[in-house]
């Protein structure tokens, strides 16, 4: 990280370096440029190409000024004309183009500033991570018993797990329940359905009868007042008949010739005829009312059966019209209930399902858990067995020492010389004394204990009779 920072600093600095000298040699051509065309103006007679301000001069000036201290003066001759005053003017340009340089050399010395913070914010974290690093690597790992935790967990977990296939085979009974009354009320709907067309078709059979018999009546009707109105006709026709044949009666001169040898009684005889003529109309008018009376007894008949046949066939249409309108609201109520069960059928789906997706994940994370746990008692069992391992070659070797010291005692009783003792370990280490004791003969001793899981190989001797160490 320090490095990477180091050469981010070497190469912000050449980047700065250059757009400086960059500038700074454009700034300085432009001004000789500037100048050239200014005397070139006012001086059209003199030739600047070979004067000590040409390009060339100035830029060899620039970039060699050691170069001129060190070499001789050369001879230059400068023309008279130039001793003159000059009449130079500040071109506006020139003015813009610094302001510009002034500007972008600002600009670069803010983003200079810029990367230089942003170095030393990543320097402090880079010294922050390093001490996170080392507290992190220092740190000591606690041990701690989460096996009886992760027991319990796992056991509410399995209960709830329980549960869970427990709420679900309930809901799946609710459900099958729900269902079988759904197929119940389906067929009765079908049902309800099927009778609704059935008292339609009744209802448009009658409605073509009530038709008919109101056509009907509306022909009788017809005729009965065609009938009062003949009646009344005739009567009014026989009334004049009368009173015209009265008037004739009345008005009629008789000239008879009457035999005077005959004694006829006239009176006798018109009152006969008076009596035969009233006798006709009085039949007559009594086989009218008659007939009229019959007609009209007839028509009232008539009109009182097909006034009840009406009056029976409005009661079933206004039966059939509330059996209509209890069905609808028998249908509707049914179509109530069948959507509410639909809805509760689709929650119960729903909870369903996602009881049993949450019932799925917590098993999953469960699993997991309890992979983890298993992952986690192996290693630790796998660092006990090390523990262990490590535990037993040190015992080994430490009966080794024991056992090297008490012979090395005897020895010492016994007046035995110097002994080389070898111990090699597992861990990589290697161990190498010399015990030298004042004798009459010197004794050399080699000894080597290498455990490898827990088995130590241990080898001793006396003088010659010692061998060479088993690996």
């Amino acid at each position: 990280m320090k490095k990477c920072i180091s050469e981010m600093d070497t190469l912000v600095f050449k980047m700065f370096h250059n757009e400086v000298t960059r500038r700074t040699h454009t700034r300085m051509c432009t001004r000789t440029h500037f100048y050239t065309y200014t005397l070139s103006v006012y001086y059209p007679h003199v030739p600047f190409t070979h004067t000590p301000l040409s390009m060339t001069h100035c830029r060899s000036r620039t970039s060699s000024t050691s170069l001129d201290i060190l070499s001789p003066p050369c001879p230059s001759t400068i023309s008279t004309s130039l001793l003159t005053p000059l009449n130079l003017e500040i071109d506006p340009n020139a003015q813009c183009v610094k302001q510009e340089e002034k500007e972008q050399i600002k600009c670069l010395n803010s983003r200079f500033a810029a990367f230089i913070d942003k170095v030393r914010f990543l320097e402090q974290q880079n010294k922050l991570l390093e001490t996170k690093l080392q507290f992190f690597q220092n740190r000591e790992c606690c041990e701690s018993n989460l096996e009886p935790l992760f027991e319990g967990y796992i056991t509410t977990l399995r209960r709830e797990a329980e549960c869970v296939e427990a709420d679900s085979g309930r809901l799946a009974s609710e459900l099958n329940h729900v269902q079988e009354v759904l197929e119940g009320y389906k067929k009765k709907y079908e049902e309800e359905v099927a009778l609704r067309a059935t008292a339609e078709n009744e209802f448009v059979a009658l409605k073509k009868d009530v038709d008919c018999a109101y056509l009907r009546k509306s022909d009788l009707e017809a005729n009965v007042e065609a009938l009062t109105q003949e009646i009344d006709f005739l009567r009014r026709l026989y009334e004049e008949e009368i009173r015209i044949l009265q008037s004739h009666i009345s008005d009629t001169s008789v000239v008879v010739k009457l035999d005077n040898s005959r004694d006829l009684n006239m009176d006798c005889i018109v009152a006969e005829i008076k009596a035969q003529y009233d006798d006709i109309v009085t039949r007559s008018r009594a086989e009218a009312e008659s007939w009229y009376r019959s007609k009209c007894e007839e028509m009232k008949a008539t009109v009182i059966r097909h006034g009840e046949t009406l009056r029976r066939t409005k009661e079933e249409i206004n039966e059939l019209n509330r059996m209509i309108q209890r069905l609808t609201a028998e249908v509707e109520n049914a179509k109530c209930q069948n959507s509410k069960l639909e809805a509760a059928v689709a929650q119960s789906e729903q909870q369903g399902e996602a009881a049993l997706s949450d019932a799925r994940c917590k098993l999953a994370e469960l699993e997991g858990a309890l992979q983890k746990a298993k992952q986690d008692m192996a290693c630790l069992i796998r660092e006990y067995q090390e523990v262990m391992n490590s535990k037993l070659g040190l015992d080994i070797e430490i009966a080794t020492y024991r056992r090297l010291l008490e012979g090395e005692e005897q020895r010492l009783c016994e007046g035995v010389g110097a002994v080389n003792v070898c111990v090699s370990s597992s861990r990589g280490g290697v161990v190498c004394g010399d015990l030298c004791v004042s004798g009459s003969r010197p004794v050399t001793g080699s000894v080597c204990s290498a455990p490898c899981s827990g088995n130590v190989a241990v080898s001793t001797g006396l003088c010659a009779m010692w061998g060479p160490c088993a690996p």
